[in-house]
């Protein structure tokens, strides 16, 4: 696999397991302030429930985007274990 199509990957394996956690957390702080769920899901009405949180999953991936290109092993030949002498 390619650099970038293996930093996207990642990328967006963060930005799933980060997106369940992230948004109990964030519905239950904003629950605690009197906004709802789906006034959070839908943008205050703007996207219907399941658009919403597919840009709230695209707004998570492009965080983790940023997290990745720091941490991805840009200057490294190999990508792998390294093989025994």
């Amino acid at each position: 696999m390619a650099a970038p199509v293996q930093f996207a990957v990642m990328a967006a394996i963060v930005a799933t397991l980060v997106y369940f956690p992230l948004g109990l957390a964030l519905v239950l702080v904003l629950r605690v302030a009197g906004i709802g769920f789906e006034t959070l899901a839908t943008f205050g009405g703007v996207f219907g429930v399941f658009l919403g949180l597919v840009v709230w999953w695209l707004l998570i991936f492009a965080g983790a985007l940023a997290y990745a290109a720091c941490l991805f092993p840009w200057r490294d030949k190999v990508i792998g274990w390294p093989k025994k002498s």
